[in-house]
């Protein structure tokens, strides 16, 4: 027997043994980091999951995000699922695609679109998903293996392990922080490249502040002459895998220092030193499409994998007039 679940009626405990016994588990399918959502003012999260004669087999945990003023945010109204959807092993795909005609039935009245960001490789699962009407989209992504330091400084690229060595040999340092006024000034980083070169939305101060300091928060900066000219936002599932989430670094105005180099290694030197099986980089692009730190990410040696996105328009004709709308407001500005 089937039974379709609201957030209430997701029992704790079997949620937390779901996401140990899941062959797709990521730390952005965790009770922690739904708790986390439910705390920021900002975000509008979701969660849904399908029981099974009794037992939890699955669970949709993500957000609404939506940028702009009123018009554009009606326009650009999108929910995220990062990691994509916390399945058990053994789920039916009558109960895996119950599960997603619930999801696009209840997102239908929050969203324009679905996307399903998936860290793990759901190729087993995508005949159900295509079946609910969800598309493929092919997206890259690197797995570091983190066995050990030396192992880790092996795989750089020799131009990697120079630049390393010579900017702790200019005097940088790596540091992981809490500290409030480090964590603003990282902030104030990310927020420029994302207003310069990014150009996609940036979750607010609060986040990053929240975030640091929570168990599974870890924020690694790169320090020279007393200031912050780097650093890396990262989150940890366990001791399995650790989550690249936000880096930035001044590379440009340090020449002799490679600040978004020494923010990447910090989080890979951390995740050896504490056990973690791999350092997931977070995405590397469409295979079909330039993408410019693809090749930096490469150079840490990480296995290159593609486990893409599963995507579907809940309302194609308000899709439409947004794409339309956000360009005509890129213009008018």
């Amino acid at each position: 027997m089937l039974k379709l679940l609201q957030a209430n009626e997701i029992n704790l405990t079997e949620w937390q043994q779901l996401v140990e016994n899941s062959a797709v588990a990521s730390f952005f399918q965790t009770t922690e980091c739904y708790q986390f959502y439910t705390s920021l003012s900002f975000l509008k999260p979701f969660l849904y999951g399908v029981a099974e004669d009794g037992k939890l087999k699955g669970i949709a945990c993500g957000y609404v995000q939506a940028e702009g003023g009123k018009l554009k945010q009606f326009f650009s109204r999108r929910a995220i699922i990062p990691g994509g959807i916390l399945l058990d092993k053994n789920i039916e795909p009558d109960t895996l695609v119950a599960l997603l005609e619930y999801l696009k039935n209840e997102l239908r009245k929050k969203a324009i679109y679905i996307e399903c960001r998936n860290f793990n490789d759901y190729s087993e699962y995508r005949p159900y998903f295509e079946e609910a009407g969800f598309a493929y989209q092919a997206h890259l992504n690197f797995h570091v293996p983190t066995p050990n330091i030396e192992q880790c400084y092996k795989q750089l690229s020799s131009t990697k392990r120079r630049d390393i060595k010579l900017s702790l040999k200019e005097g940088a340092e790596i540091v992981e922080t809490k500290n409030k006024k480090d964590i603003k000034e990282f902030y104030e980083l990310l927020k420029e490249l994302y207003r310069t070169k990014i150009k996609t939305p940036l979750f607010p101060y609060e986040f990053f502040e929240k975030l640091t300091n929570e168990p599974f928060g870890h924020l690694f900066i790169v320090k020279y002459d007393d200031k912050i000219i780097g650093g890396n936002m990262c989150v940890a599932l366990d001791k399995k895998i650790l989550y690249e989430w936000f880096v930035c670094g001044l590379d440009g105005e340090y020449k002799k220092i490679f600040p978004s180099t020494l923010a990447t290694w910090a989080a890979i030197q951390f995740a050896t030193e504490n056990g973690f099986e791999y350092f997931d980089m977070m995405g590397a692009g469409k295979p079909d499409e330039d993408y410019g730190v693809r090749e930096f990410k490469a150079r840490f040696g990480g296995k290159l994998v593609e486990y893409g996105r599963f995507e579907i328009i809940l309302h194609k004709f308000l899709y439409k007039i947004g794409v339309i709308a956000i360009e005509f407001l890129k213009h008018w500005k």
